[in-house]
């Protein structure tokens, strides 16, 4: 069990059990941004105890605890993004895999643009910004 993973659990108030700290694991070393199908599937045969209802319930606890972040681009599919740096997503049309864009100083002043355009008396907590085209393996 890796302890850094285990601690961030323990620090975000989470009890690190097996199967959590393997389901977190799991999304830090595949920054593939995958859905609770796709952890369980990548999971279950380490895990045989394992089970979806888990897997969702745990991608579920750490969102609410702010160690991962649920994201949405494209398809009717919630994934899941352990990255929580202010970034974007990307997506190629032609392979579908998402890739995360980091450009903090850029990021800044869409946030604080899009924080200008709400009217009087909204706080906005959270953007999410996903762009569309096509990979360097896909060019």
């Amino acid at each position: 069990m890796n302890k850094e993973y285990h601690l961030i659990l323990k620090n975000a108030d989470i009890r690190p059990s097996i199967q959590r700290v393997a389901i977190y694991a799991y999304l830090c070393e595949h920054p593939c941004h995958p859905d609770v199908e796709t952890v369980y599937d990548e999971l279950f045969p380490l895990y045989p105890t394992l089970s979806k209802t888990t897997v969702y319930n745990t991608l579920k606890l750490f969102e609410e605890k702010n160690i991962v972040q649920s994201i949405k681009i494209d398809d009717d599919k919630l994934r899941f993004d352990a990255e929580m740096k202010n970034h974007l997503h990307f997506k190629c049309t032609n392979c579908g895999q998402i890739y995360d864009v980091f450009c903090d100083e850029n990021q800044t002043d869409i946030v604080k643009e899009c924080s200008e355009l709400l009217p009087a008396g909204f706080k906005m907590n959270k953007i999410q910004t996903n762009l569309w085209g096509m990979c360097n393996n896909c060019l």
